[in-house]
């Protein structure tokens, strides 16, 4: 199944016989919440989901961003009316990660037919609503292993054994800046693959063969297993889905850099060099 819908086929799905769940995970590192932007306007049917508390575990030493409670996330789905079987759609303000994560939450917990919205909210061309809808609930019941997952010590081995992208942008794999965790620079092994590439101007993915040739050139077809990480697992889980479109498939490393770096036994690589 294709990871992504164009907006004027989400109209027309929406239309449909078998209209999918939609899911708003609009989120921001840093903030502002998307609870607001959801509440002045919002793709009809639409439910809200927020990435910091139900798409995320507390921020802690498994990261900023570690994987939720499966309580919590499937509790989540449920009350946006997300069955083992009914079509979801995920979209986001544009960019793209936070509906990326969703997707990557949903597949890897077991769910059949998940997609994101190419070029989020701003694709879209349709009305837009405040009415807050009250689906019924669904009986989505989430089963890990659907997707391949890295830990630490995993992503580690994958520099070394594979090929492992950091999705971040290529100056905090340098260790150029950090604006964020404790220091910056990358795992030793990683490659530099910022997500930020995998789209055009307007948001949406490049063509599939497009991304099928950049990661080429980076190794993924040649290397026996790929793993993505990036800074707490949500930009991460963009590349991921890239990947698939290429027809690559990667392993998340969700801890990501935020899990690595604040374990000051990790070593760290900094310079364009993989280290």
């Amino acid at each position: 199944m294709n990871p992504i819908i164009p907006a004027a086929e989400l109209v027309n799905e929406l239309a449909g016989t078998r209209p999918p769940v939609l899911l708003d995970v609009r989120w921001q590192l840093g903030g502002p919440p998307g609870r607001p932007a959801y509440e002045a306007g919002h793709l009809p049917g639409a439910v809200h989901v927020d990435l910091d508390s139900e798409l995320a575990g507390p921020p802690g030493p498994g990261g900023r961003h570690p994987l939720p409670d499966l309580a919590v996330f499937g509790a989540a789905m449920r009350r946006a009316g997300v069955t083992a079987s009914s079509p979801v759609v995920a979209y986001d303000g544009g960019q793209g990660w936070a509906a990326a994560r969703a997707w990557w939450l949903l597949r890897w917990t077991g769910h059949p037919d998940v997609r994101v919205l190419d070029g989020g909210l701003a694709a879209w061309r349709g009305e837009l609503t405040t009415d807050v809808p009250a689906p019924v609930p669904g009986d989505f019941d989430p089963r890990p292993g659907g997707l391949p997952l890295l830990d630490a010590d995993g992503a580690a081995a994958l520099a070394r054994s594979g090929l492992l992208l950091d999705a971040r942008a290529a100056e905090r794999y340098r260790g150029d800046v950090e604006p964020i965790d404790r220091v910056g620079g990358h795992i030793p092994g990683a490659a530099s693959a910022p997500t930020t590439e995998n789209v055009g101007e307007d948001g949406r993915f490049l063509p599939p063969e497009v991304l099928a040739a950049r990661f080429k050139a980076l190794g993924a077809t040649d290397a026996p297993a790929v793993g993505v990480y990036c800074g707490s697992g949500v930009s991460g889980a963009h590349e991921v889905l890239a990947l698939e479109l290429a027809g690559v498939q990667a392993a998340l490393y969700a801890g990501s850099w935020s899990e690595w770096s604040a374990d000051e036994s990790r070593p760290v690589a900094t310079g364009p060099a993989r280290g």
